[in-house]
């Protein structure tokens, strides 16, 4: 018999890869909370368009009113997929409006501008308009006390290609925070201010009338959904200035780490628009970024919002 050789043990050298708030490998994907009793829907069809975020819903006309049961399904389904499309719905304002209201009252936004009435912001883009909030990541007007509940929106006009949404699942991106990072942000707090997010397209004279309006608040930096109680991070880029108590260095720091998670593909779903389309969208539990990639065609959306509750 022939001896053979022992194999020298190898040793691989370590190196430091600088990190931007991600991380190579598998990641934990949970649609639903632990112990939720998940029942098959009744009144229509859900088509899921990702894995833990985003379904289409077939069957439903929503120019009629809901009724009782309607809005109860709807409303489990908008809890457990985070954002719903329905398409081809072709609504009027006062439908849209109307719709929107089986979850609350609507709230305004003056500093957008203004479709048919007071609570419907239009977003009419074409060559020449004023950009506003496409390719940002961010959860709108948390600049409030109690920002909105949730957003029906309606693409009115489509350019040929481009333009799609996309929306990021929050509670998903504080399951795989490393624990480390969990430990620094639950119970901190955080501020929001609708000045850097409004300033990117608005100048001082538009700006300055609405400090009294709107002075900075604070929210948890970590907050549990009121209907499925799963944690979500509840910070981003367009409103979110800093961790309170925190030195500013370690804050915009942890704030750039924590910004970066709603850019995981894994939590996101992507939207193609066709004239007509519904989303609505669970406002506390996402963060959404529209992709202007479309130049100098136009793009024509309209928006009610839910007003909400205080974040806790």
């Amino acid at each position: 018999m022939t001896a053979t050789a022992a194999v020298p043990p190898v040793t691989l050298r370590t190196a430091h890869i600088p990190g931007d708030g991600l991380y190579e490998g598998p990641r934990v994907l949970r649609r639903l909370p632990d112990g939720w009793e998940e029942r098959p829907y009744e009144l229509f069809d859900v088509v899921p368009q990702a894995r833990t975020i985003g379904a289409e819903i077939r069957g439903v006309d929503l120019s009629r009113p809901l009724t009782p049961a309607l809005r109860e399904e709807l409303d489990r389904a908008l809890a457990e997929w985070k954002v719903l499309f329905f398409r081809s719905q072709h609504l009027t304002s006062d439908q849209q409006r109307a719709f929107a209201r089986n979850w609350g009252d609507l709230e305004t936004n003056p500093l957008l501008a203004r479709g048919a009435g007071e609570d419907v912001v239009r977003f009419d883009k074409s060559r020449g308009a004023v950009p506003t909030f496409e390719n940002v990541w961010h959860t709108d007007v948390t600049f409030r006390e109690r920002p909105a509940l949730g957003a029906v929106l309606q693409l009115r006009e489509v350019p040929p290609f481009g333009g799609d949404t996309m929306w990021a699942d929050m509670a998903a991106a504080y399951d795989n925070l490393p624990q480390e990072v969990k430990d620094r942000v639950d119970g901190a707090r955080a501020v929001h201010d609708f000045i850097p997010g409004f300033a990117r397209f608005y100048g001082p004279e538009r700006l300055a009338p609405f400090q009294d309006v709107f002075p900075p608040v604070e929210h948890p930096v970590v907050c549990t959904h009121p209907v499925t109680g799963r944690r979500m991070l509840f910070v981003n880029a367009s409103f979110t200035t800093h961790i309170t108590g925190m030195d500013r260095d370690e804050s915009d720091r942890l704030l750039r780490f924590l910004f970066q998670q709603a850019h995981v593909p894994e939590y996101q779903v992507r939207f193609r628009w066709q004239p007509g389309d519904i989303a609505f969208w669970d406002n506390r539990a996402t963060q959404h970024y529209a992709v202007y990639d479309y130049g100098s065609d136009r793009r024509v959306a309209e928006r009610v919002a839910i007003t909400g509750d205080r974040p806790y």
